[in-house]
């Protein structure tokens, strides 16, 4: 057990970085993944909605540690080089911003076509009719998925390990390394886990309970 807790101070600093990490990211890929759906929502601008297609269909079809890879190993070989943790949040958040964009965009054609033309009946300007009639219930709509993809993202960060970031699933590969008890260190590693994403699993259930309450009120 002593031993355990001697483990513990670097465990926590990686966990401290994972959450960093979850946060940073998850925070510019709810912003970037509406900018891209809303980029894509219109196929008749095709100056924007080919190039963001081809940028979530590239991101979707290839693994997300072979983009931080590329960023980390490959962009340095053409004069861009960025440090481990910018490099992660750049992969994780272009990752995630792609698959978010997905989420948004269902729930903008989830949202019946009358309040499209209800808007257009007052002759609401474009940029009122998204802000006001069109974004809130279809964000309200894609809130559980969001949350279900801030899960999955904490638990996707144990890829920055293989870029040199210090994260906890770093954190607990150098302690392995140095004594030899992977079965106890990864133990250890998966409670903090488990720790951290439960609970997150279990507020997104109430949110999802919450918000399909407050929709048949």
């Amino acid at each position: 057990m002593d031993t355990v807790f001697s483990w513990m101070p670097q465990l926590l600093l990686g966990t401290g970085i994972t959450c960093m990490l979850t946060v940073v990211s998850m925070a510019i890929a709810l912003v970037l993944g509406l900018l891209i759906a809303l980029a894509r929502y219109d196929r008749k601008r095709w100056y924007t909605y080919i190039p963001f297609t081809c940028l979530v269909e590239l991101i979707r079809g290839t693994p997300l540690l072979l983009q931080l890879f590329y960023l980390f190993y490959v962009l340095p070989l053409i004069g861009l080089r960025l440090a481990a943790i910018p490099t992660a949040i750049i992969g994780l958040s272009l990752n995630y911003g792609c698959y978010l964009s997905e989420v948004y965009r269902s729930g903008i054609n989830a949202i019946a076509k009358g309040q499209w033309e209800s808007a257009a009946a007052l002759s609401l300007p474009t940029s009122i009719t998204w802000r006001h009639i069109v974004l809130p219930p279809a964000i309200r709509i894609v809130v559980p998925a969001l949350g279900n993809y801030f899960i999955g993202l904490f638990k996707d960060t144990s890829l920055v390990s293989t870029i040199a970031v210090t994260d906890l699933m770093f954190s607990g590969t150098l302690i392995a390394a140095q004594n030899f008890q992977y079965f106890a260190v990864y133990t250890v590693v998966a409670l903090i886990y488990l720790a951290i994403s439960l609970p997150s699993s279990q507020g997104v259930k109430w949110l999802e309970r919450r918000l399909g309450k407050s929709q048949m009120a």
